[in-house]
């Protein structure tokens, strides 16, 4: 997964566990595109404060991640609905019954995940 969109929905997910501190420091980084000069200066901090904290977020991140696993949960989720709005647009083409089947194991699967 692209790093940006790994940071984006980590920080989706588990970022109201991190500090306010911790997570405006975090978003002007990582979000607003700031240096971490600029950062740094905009918060009060050194330099190499901005540097350790964004990389101790977003091990924190990581961590909530592999215990809770929720992005994981959500990509696959997203997954399988598209599938089954790939096989409801095949189904509505063919008629066919046997995608039907299809569609409800996948909703099946969606629910234990």
């Amino acid at each position: 997964m692209e790093r940006i969109v790994e940071q984006t929905l980590l920080y989706d997910f588990y970022g109201e566990l991190l500090t306010d501190h911790q997570k405006k420091v975090y978003e002007d980084v990582v979000f607003n595109d700031l240096s971490l000069s600029e950062a740094a200066e905009e918060h009060g901090i050194s330099r190499q404060g901005v540097h350790d904290l964004i990389r101790r977020c977003s091990r924190t991140l990581q961590n909530y991640e592999e215990k809770l696993g929720l992005v994981e949960k959500f990509l696959k989720t997203q997954e399988k609905v598209r599938e089954i709005h790939r096989l409801t647009q095949e189904f509505l083409e063919t008629g066919s019954r046997e995608l039907i089947l299809q569609i409800e194991e996948l909703s099946g699967e969606i629910s234990r995940l």
